[in-house]
């Protein structure tokens, strides 16, 4: 799309911005209603799309994207009257017939920007928060899973119009920086950190709020009285959901040197269960998701090669059975892994599980506060004051105690970044929160103090009056 195409689309949905900012609870949730009908109509679509475009499964994508995106429309649907409704501001006493009230007001214009490896709920997710809010909306999907890109193109033009809700198609580099150019009102975007980096550059030159869902490594701290065997299981399942293309998945386990072999061992034997039994059997598994493109198996395979060559060990897969041309990376667990390794330095974004042995609970806390914060954070064990202890000395954007993963899924809770792993969050609520500004409206009443501090300041006979509010104030003020 060319330049003078993004700008006629721009000024379009600029002159609908506020008819759509001045619709009702009743409207907007008759268009989310369309939204949902659409999806369900339409998913089949979607699992034949995202299988072609990087193997898939249909389960795995119903319970990871087609679910959680409808989950997200249910929500706002049932609590959008709610969520509009102006929330009353405390009682003044220096204005006591005042009323004050936060308004929820649509942002206007705003720009989606999603990643490829959800493709489909880290598009609809926020798009859903968005309209909720009342405003119109352009979104960019991944160029990287063009066929489910065709597909949510599709759905969005059969239920609404381009000067609503339009979504542009293009590589990032090219389509992204001809849109981040445009005086947009907030651009949320969701990626790498540091792509991040730079849409807020773009985004503080013409002055659009932003939320940024980047990524980062995970830990998992495994605590000495864990649960060896469950918590191997939920590692395993975390890790390899999406083949680790996933920005809240374990990155790298922190764990005591008595337990990182029986846990190595334990992780790989589920990875088995689930998968198969042999490297060949994974390697042909359909239900294991391949990586989205050649040059990113590349990367995985160049990670474990450094790693072993300095010391690791593949408990299980590694170099050996990585197919580049497949794009396929087998789930590999590394053991002997030090933090000067290549595979500690950044997000791995695959299913490669290195675990790093620690003597004590405060070398593994230092660890993590010396690194970057992250999106999520982990902890498996029964200790209630080591776990509490864990939570008080780090920080990320989330935690899950006991399990991994799951924390994304209860819309209640806000999800989102911290530091370099994100600003700002969403989902539910705060979805919606994120996508309006809240403006502070009061309304004055009959009665006007103010009148008594007009100037001039030292009239006669006011002296008096004047004491007397000082010394309410100071009373109630302390």
């Amino acid at each position: 799309m060319i330049v003078e195409e993004l700008n006629s689309l721009f000024k379009a949905q600029g002159k609908k911005r506020w008819q759509v900012a001045n619709t009702t609870a009743k409207e907007r949730i008759a268009k989310l209603k369309a939204l949902r009908k659409a999806i369900v109509e339409r998913q089949q679509e979607f699992y034949d799309a995202v299988w072609a475009d990087f193997h898939k499964p249909k389960t795995e994508a119903w319970l990871t994207e087609v679910f959680p995106a409808l989950e997200e429309i249910d929500d706002a649907i049932a609590r959008l009257p709610d969520w509009m409704e102006d929330k009353p501001g405390r009682w003044s006493w220096l204005f006591p017939l005042n009323r004050s009230a936060s308004h929820f007001e649509p942002k206007g214009q705003v720009l989606v920007m999603a990643p490829w490896n959800y493709p489909f709920l880290l598009f609809l997710s926020p798009i859903t928060a968005a309209i909720a809010a009342g405003n119109v909306v352009i979104a960019k999907p991944s160029h990287k899973t063009p066929r489910v890109s065709a597909v949510l193109e599709s759905i969005i033009a059969d239920v609404f119009e381009k000067d609503e809700v339009a979504v542009v198609q293009g590589a990032g580099t090219e389509i992204g920086d001809q849109l981040l150019a445009l005086p947009f009102d907030h651009v949320f975007f969701t990626g790498s950190p540091k792509v991040g980096a730079h849409v807020a550059e773009c985004a503080a030159k013409v002055h659009a709020s932003i939320t940024l869902e980047l990524g980062g490594k995970s830990p998992t701290f495994i605590l000495e009285d864990v649960n060896v065997a469950d918590t191997a299981r939920k590692i395993a399942w975390g890790k390899c959901l999406n083949a680790g293309q996933t920005c809240i998945a374990p990155d790298y386990v922190l764990c005591p040197h008595r337990l990182v072999q029986p846990l190595a061992d334990a992780i790989a034997d589920n990875i088995k269960k689930m998968y198969g039994d042999t490297n060949e059997a994974r390697r042909d598994c359909e239900n294991f998701v391949h990586i989205v493109e050649i040059h990113a198996t590349e990367r995985h395979k160049a990670l474990m090669k450094d790693a072993v060559e300095r010391g690791a060990k593949a408990v299980i897969g590694g170099t050996d059975y990585c197919d580049i041309a497949g794009r396929y990376t087998p789930a590999t667990v590394l053991t002997g892994v030090t933090p000067e390794m290549d595979i500690m330095q950044s997000e791995i974004f695959g299913p490669i599980l290195p675990i790093v042995a620690y003597d004590s609970l405060d070398e593994a806390i230092t660890f993590v506060q010396s690194r970057p914060k992250p999106l999520a954070l982990y902890t498996f064990g029964r200790n209630e004051k080591a776990i509490d202890r864990v939570l008080r000395e780090t920080t990320s954007g989330s935690t899950c105690v006991n399990h991994c993963i799951l924390q994304i899924e209860n819309l209640s809770m806000p999800f989102g970044g911290v530091g370099m792993s994100g600003t700002g969050n969403y989902h539910g609520f705060y979805g919606f929160k994120t996508f309006s500004h809240e403006r502070n409206v009061m309304h004055q009443g009959a009665f006007d103090p103010m009148q008594f501090f007009y100037p001039p300041y030292h009239k006669e006979g006011d002296k008096g009056f004047r004491a007397k509010i000082q010394r309410i104030a100071r009373k109630i003020l302390g």
